[in-house]
């Protein structure tokens, strides 16, 4: 009767092992990271090469060009038409650029 007994004290044993073992237990679920958000870069705008800026908002440099600064660039004041164009280095020969009475 031990005999017969035994393959099944295995199987209980076996089973119950098998139960509680880590393979069979369900994962944790680990909390994933909240996606980050995509950066988009930013939209460029166009530079003007001439604006038209009223002479009191503009300023003065030491030789008595008029000038103006915008968003980081500088505008010079072409005398001939009253414009105000982004500067280049061919400004410096032209004058058109110089200062009145220079």
């Amino acid at each position: 009767m031990k005999n017969k007994l035994l393959p099944y004290a295995f199987l209980i044993a076996f089973l119950m092992s098998a139960g509680c073992s880590k393979k069979t237990h369900p994962e944790t679920t680990t909390t994933t990271e909240p996606a980050k958000p995509v950066k988009r870069p930013a939209v460029k705008t166009a530079v003007p090469k001439v604006i038209t800026v009223n002479d009191k908002v503009a300023k003065r440099s030491v030789d008595g060009r008029y000038y103006y600064d915008l968003e980081g660039r500088r505008y010079w004041r072409n005398n001939r038409n009253g414009k105000y164009y982004l500067f280049h280095k061919s400004m410096f020969d032209n004058p058109d650029f110089k200062a009145p009475g220079n």
